[in-house]
């Protein structure tokens, strides 16, 4: 899907650039399928900050979505193709044969009208949903499960997927993008297609009130802070400071590698991400 782009009546036009919504249907969702987002700030339950630099976002209404689809062989159809402002990609609302409504990752060709399944008997088309040991080798999958009946948790935001490259022993090798290799079992549930909204990646914000309206504050840098507040801070005039660049905590933040290596997942990535 292309990026609208602004003629610059004004400098923040300029630059600035949004999707085009041409694959979107609606603007009102349904109303059975969602719930007031409530806000955090970035803080735990205790009040204290624990994610910096979140605040003031405008009031969203949270959308419930099927990660998991579990209506298994009952056929559905795409009603409307919607905007989710808590995820880059776009929804779709599923009207099941039983009368049932759910809401699914939108697919980058899906459109009212099209039919969907999930299941033994789904066929391989996009949209479709079904265990990992039924999808051909060199398919793209998307919104794919880690542990059976979880639900998905793998290529879920904008424009993302997995190609299924391998399977042996009840065990299929998936590859990202990002050229990392992971094993998956063949159990597992996956739906065929890339996520929509592929272009998110190329948006420009263009503008600090823009930011301000998605609930992101202002950073400041920490050699612009005074010591008390930043290990960086401080100094007279500008100055590097004489150390390796750190958090507001001491913890280094130039390529120190924070994962534990003891970290269970370890074992089921065949290959890691090339930088």
């Amino acid at each position: 899907m292309p990026l609208k782009s602004y003629r610059p009546l004004t400098p923040t036009l300029r630059y600035k650039t949004t999707p085009s919504f041409d694959q979107i249907t609606t603007d009102t969702p349904y109303k059975p399928l969602t719930e007031l987002k409530k806000k955090t700030n970035g803080r735990n339950n205790r009040g204290v900050i624990t994610v910096r630099h979140r605040g003031g976002a405008h009031k969203r209404f949270y959308r419930i979505i099927d990660f998991k689809r579990n209506k298994f062989n009952i056929p559905g159809v795409v009603e409307t193709v919607e905007y989710d402002p808590n995820r880059t990609s776009f929804i779709a609302l599923i009207k099941y044969a039983d009368g049932e409504r759910r809401y699914i990752l939108a697919t980058t060709n899906m459109k009212p009208g099209m039919k969907i399944m999930s299941g033994d008997q789904a066929e391989i088309a996009e949209g479709n949903c079904m265990q990992l040991k039924n999808i051909p080798l060199g398919t793209m999958v998307h919104n794919i499960e880690l542990r059976e009946n979880k639900g998905g948790q793998v290529a879920r935001s904008a424009g993302a997927y997995a190609e299924v490259i391998a399977k042996e022993n009840k065990i299929v090798q998936l590859k990202f993008p990002s050229s990392e290799i992971r094993i998956v079992r063949e159990s597992c549930l996956a739906t065929i297609g890339q996520v929509s909204n592929s272009e998110h990646m190329n948006m420009v914000i263009g503008s600090a009130g823009r930011k301000r309206h998605m609930g992101i504050r202002p950073t400041v840098r920490g050699v612009a802070m005074n010591p008390i507040d930043h290990p960086m801070g401080g100094g007279e005039g500008k100055t590097a400071g004489g150390g390796h660049p750190v958090s507001p905590w001491g913890q280094k933040s130039k390529g120190l590698k924070t994962r534990n290596r003891r970290k269970p997942s370890g074992k089921y990535i065949v290959r890691r991400r090339s930088k």
